[in-house]
């Protein structure tokens, strides 16, 4: 199976689990977007920073996945979002329906592996509240977009197009603390984080 056939069934793959979620009343079926899988080019140092990133995002109560393939890409989707109703960044709802959905989902245009932290474009991520108000969010990441340093991702980044005005860094679920530092997960934002770091992309 070349690359081509390979995109075309995953998205397959994932328009039918969608369309087999639960409904959002009044909302029309949620749409995914052909950019959602991306191809990567290959970094040498994509095992290594791989494990570095995973590391410390599971210091900070995010969860990280690694997949082999696209394929294996949607498996895990499926699995995290069994029986939950979705959102994909770029599908037509509305803010209000985000509030009533249990599942976000974007792609991620970096990750940085000394913190653990995704990097999200808004000109890529055309809805960034997707990744904001649900309280489940999963990022689809390919390892060869993992830096080590916010000062590599940076570059990289302006090396490419134009950057958007709007960049969004996620590092762990939301948390917050309060006058005695307690920290709360989940109060103004995601309570869970899935990574879900594609390793084969980077080699096909």
């Amino acid at each position: 199976m070349n690359v081509g056939d390979a995109r075309t069934e995953i998205m397959r793959s994932i328009r039918a689990h969608l369309a087999a979620s639960l409904a959002l009343p009044g909302s029309p079926p949620a749409e995914t977007d052909q950019t959602f899988f991306r191809k990567s080019v290959f970094n040498p140092r994509a095992a290594s920073l791989t494990h570095e990133f995973k590391r410390n995002l599971e210091l900070v109560d995010g969860r990280c996945l690694i997949a082999q393939n696209d394929t294996e890409v949607a498996e895990l989707v499926k699995r995290i979002t069994e029986g939950k109703r979705i959102a994909v960044s770029g599908s037509p709802l509305s803010k209000e329906d985000l509030f009533t959905v249990d599942v976000g989902i974007t792609s991620a245009q970096a990750g940085i592996a000394e913190t653990g932290t995704l990097v999200l474009d808004s000109s890529a991520e055309r809805n960034r509240l997707v990744s904001l108000v649900p309280p489940i969010h999963i990022a689809i990441l390919d390892a060869s977009k993992i830096f080590l340093t916010l000062g590599e991702t940076l570059a990289a980044l302006q090396a490419g197009e134009e950057l958007s005005p709007a960049i969004t860094f996620i590092t762990g679920p939301s948390r917050t603390a309060d006058i005695e530092l307690t920290l709360t997960l989940g109060v103004h934002g995601p309570q869970e984080l899935y990574v879900i770091i594609n390793e084969g992309a980077s080699h096909e």
